[in-house]
Parts: C-alpha cells; sequence; structure tokens
C-alpha cells in the first residue's frame, strides 16, 4: 500500500475534486503506478483533515474518470490506462465465435419487440412527410446551418404540449430538447456536479439513472408503493444522504403505472423545499392521460423542471421534447443542452413545433389513445386471471409473475420463444435487496394488432406451463 500523501492547498473548486484531480495528477506522473493501492478512505481523510465523504466522493470521481478500480473488502487500485489496444480487425476477418454471439444486433428483425412503448403507427409518417418537405424548402438556408436561435414558436409549442389542467408553464421558462432523456440529461449537468448525488424510486426508468452515473454523478433510492414516490422515505433519504436532485415520475410512472395522489404530491415538495431539493418531473406518459392532472411545477414552481415530449404520443423518431424550468433557470439549461447533445438539429426542433401548433399533434395523439386502448383491452382478455396493472391509455402492462417465475427467467424465456420484454431489473436504477417477480410489457411497438394477440398468446402460454416450458440446457 501506498504511502501517498496528496497536498490540496492548491488549485480551487470543492475538496473532493481538487483530490480527484490530484489523483489523476499523481497517476499520470507516476507517483500513483498502475496496481498501486490508494489508502483506505478513513485513514486518508484522517491523515489530510478532510471528512471521510470527501474522500468518499473522490475516489467515486476518479472511478468515473476510469483512473482507478475498487472492490469491497479489496480497496481501490490505480488502473493501468497504458494497456495496448488489440489490433485492427480487417472487414474480411470474422469476429470470433464467441463474440458475435454477445450483441442482438438486429433483435426487431427477428424477435417481436414488447420492450419499447414508442407511439403506436397510426399514419403519422404521412403527415411527418408532408411537414418535411414543406420545411426542407422554406428553410434551406437553415438546415444547410447549426441553429443560432430558438423562435418564439418553437417555445410556444412547448407551452401547449405540457399544460395539464389549470397549470401552464411560461414560454419563457421553455427550452426546446432533442427528446425527453435529453432534456432530463440537460437538467442534471446544469444544476449538479461530478459527486453530486440524485435520488430515484427504487423502480423507475433506470436509463436516467446510469446516464447519470456514466457522468460522475451518484444514485441513491427510496422506497415506492402502489401510491407512487414515499414521501416519509424520501424525507430520510435526504436527511441521510442530501441529495441535490430528485427524478421522479408522478403522473404515470414507469413502470408501476402509478398516480401520486395530490396530498402525496404536496408531502413531497414540503421534503424537497426543507432539504433544498431539486425535481425533475417526468411527463412522458402523463401526456397520454385524457384527465389532466396537477404536476409538481403547479406546487413547486421555484423547484420543478417539467419535462415532456412526443415519443409515446406522437413519434418516437422526431425526437421532440421541451423543459419547463423554474425563473431564470433556461438559459443554463439550453446551454447545458448544446453542450451534452452537440446541438438542437433545427429541422426537428421546427417540426415539432409545428406538430404541436398546428393541431396535428393534438389528431394523432387521439388516434394513439384509441389504438392503445384497442390493444389494453386484448392485454385483459387473454391474460384473465394473471395479476398485472395497466390504464387503457397507457402502452404497457406491469406483470407480477406466477409462481414459480422469476422475471430474468421468464425474460429470457419469452427471448427464445420470439418475445422481446423487459425485467424487473431494467427498472432499478441501483442493487436493491427487494424482489417484486414482475415484468413490463409493452405493446404499442409491433404494427400489426394480430401481431400483438401473438406476442400476449405466446406469453400467456409460458405463464400458463410454468417451469415445465423451460429447459436451459446447461
Amino acid at each position: 500500500m501506498t504511502n501517498w500523501l496528496p497536498d490540496l492547498s492548491k488549485g480551487t473548486g470543492p475538496l473532493y475534486l481538487r483530490l480527484a484531480d490530484q489523483i489523476e495528477t499523481d497517476i499520470g506522473g507516476g507517483a500513483l503506478p498502475p496496481g498501486e493501492k490508494l489508502p483506505p478512505q478513513r485513514n486518508l481523510a484522517f491523515d489530510i483533515g478532510v471528512t471521510i465523504g470527501t474522500v468518499t466522493r473522490a475516489y467515486a470521481v476518479a472511478r468515473e474518470r476510469g483512473l482507478v478500480s475498487g472492490e469491497v473488502g479489496r480497496g481501490t487500485y490505480v488502473l493501468d490506462r497504458n494497456v495496448e489496444e488489440p489490433p485492427a480487425r480487417s472487414a474480411a476477418q470474422p469476429l470470433p465465435e464467441r463474440l458475435t454471439i454477445i450483441p442482438e444486433a438486429t433483435p426487431a428483425q427477428i424477435k417481436l419487440r414488447m420492450d419499447t412503448t414508442s407511439a403506436p403507427d397510426v399514419g403519422q409518417a404521412a403527415i411527418i412527410h408532408d411537414l418535411l418537405g414543406q420545411i426542407t424548402l422554406k428553410h434551406a438556408d437553415k438546415i444547410g446551418d447549426y441553429t443560432r436561435a430558438w423562435p418564439q414558436e418553437w417555445r410556444e409549442a412547448g407551452r401547449k404540449w405540457l399544460a395539464s389542467g389549470d397549470w401552464a408553464p411560461d414560454p419563457q421558462s421553455i427550452v426546446p430538447t432533442t427528446g425527453v432523456h435529453a432534456a432530463i440529461m440537460a437538467v442534471i449537468a446544469a444544476v449538479t456536479a461530478p459527486g453530486d448525488k440524485i435520488a430515484f424510486e427504487q423502480l423507475t426508468y433506470a436509463s436516467i439513472s446510469r446516464s447519470a452515473n456514466l457522468i460522475g454523478r451518484r444514485s441513491v433510492v427510496f422506497a415506492n408503493d402502489g401510491n407512487g414516490a414515499d414521501a416519509d422515505d424520501f424525507e430520510r433519504l435526504c436527511a441521510q444522504q442530501h441529495p441535490k436532485l430528485v427524478f421522479l415520475m408522478p403522473a404515470v410512472q414507469n413502470p408501476t403505472l402509478s398516480v401520486v395522489p395530490i396530498e402525496r404530491l404536496n408531502a413531497i415538495v414540503e421534503v424537497a423545499r426543507k432539504y433544498n431539493v431539486w425535481l425533475i418531473e417526468d411527463a412522458i406518459f402523463a401526456t397520454l392521460l385524457e384527465n389532466r392532472y396537477t404536476p409538481l411545477a403547479a406546487l413547486a414552481p421555484e423547484r420543478t423542471f417539467h419535462v415532456g415530449g412526443l415519443s409515446k404520443a406522437v413519434a418516437a423518431g422526431v425526437r421532440g421534447g421541451f423543459a419547463a424550468c423554474p425563473a431564470h433557470m433556461a438559459p443554463r439549461v439550453q446551454t447545458a443542452h448544446k453542450m451534452v447533445t452537440g446541438g438542437l438539429p433545427f429541422i426537428l426542433a421546427e417540426l415539432t413545433a409545428q406538430l404541436v401548433n398546428s393541431g396535428q399533434a393534438e389528431a394523432i395523439r387521439e388516434k394513439v389513445r384509441r389504438e392503445i386502448a384497442e390493444r389494453e383491452a386484448l392485454a385483459r382478455r387473454i391474460f384473465d386471471g394473471i395479476e398485472f396493472s395497466s390504464h387503457r391509455n397507457i402502452p404497457y402492462l406491469w406483470m407480477k409473475l406466477p409462481e414459480p417465475w422469476l422475471s430474468g427467467t421468464f425474460k429470457q424465456v419469452a427471448a427464445n420463444e420470439g418475445v422481446l420484454i423487459d425485467d424487473e431489473d431494467e427498472y432499478k436504477p441501483a442493487r436493491a435487496e427487494k424482489v417484486f417477480h414482475r415484468i413490463r410489457i409493452g405493446f404499442s411497438m409491433p404494427s400489426k394488432r394480430e401481431q400483438v394477440v401473438g406476442g400476449f398468446n405466446t406469453l400467456r402460454r409460458l405463464l400458463d406451463h410454468g417451469s415445465a416450458g423451460y429447459d436451459s440446457y446447461g
């Protein structure tokens, strides 16, 4: 073990970032060679006079930078970043067999995709085709350049699309984005720093957690139940872990389909204010609800980033999204969005705005709702007797597996039968002891209802056969 002792008296910024920078500097300079074990966090904290939390955050940032690796019980070790890359493989050389079977390069060509929830095909391609033609003719100069201005029409489209009930955002608070995921990551980049903690429900859209971890943020988890996020457990987490931000889906939570009652929303807002936590409200599925709801942004406008888009209700490929920001935060999020995405494509932003402002997005959304309702009714008929949650306007089921199925096993069996679904681990933002034995079945991607029925029947057959329907031949 090294006797390495960093000097944090130089530099500016938080101590944990200075320590992480010093680790990187000393690795580059050879003071910390590959394979060297860093001092235990508690020892180093005592030696340099900082809290153990500072060292923990610094080591986490160093891991995110690819400088060190850490294992519980073994310690933290310097990685060798100078390992020789393998020689480039020519196009004529086939990949080894063991590599060719790892990725599913073209699952959509060989399997029925019931692991996605983009808007079903209701004829929107023809509308989009016509609008794209008009945009390319009218704005040829802007399509050939970077997007340098955000017309008011784009912000007005965001106001219309995000409005719910008696609440509508100020157009000047709107940031047009390349989809909801990009909007969320822009907010995270704008209001947090590497090492900061972000709170997630124990089941949620975990791609945000994985993306946040990738840029150096840390995920912490609190409970949710049949009514959504647990406000009491959220307060416990805030008191113990001090997250900077929390990610929530109050209206149609993914994957549980819960809608948080107004009383619990108010309790969550009270906790967020008490501990000064930013709120991200993902309304991507809420836009499919026929009955309007009260958003968090109406209850706590000073700290809520309300995001929504077109992917579930109009067309995922349009990549149309919006973030409604607290006062004075829109410019900051707009800049962060440009930094993390490379910029907003004019043609997609203009297409999104024209779809919404012309009313065509709303017309498509109504057709999408009707198609989803028809498919959800098929699910209720075919899966009669199986426990699951569903909503007539939402394109997925959250199903509890009967004995003896485990969610990961059932997912594999379904894939072997040509149907792709998601197991519960897909929605866990961090490791957890609690097991739900549930799967999510999306039903909007298949182009025809007959395909949906075929997928449902395949899954029902597997559910009914139990363990007799699976042999791993291991």
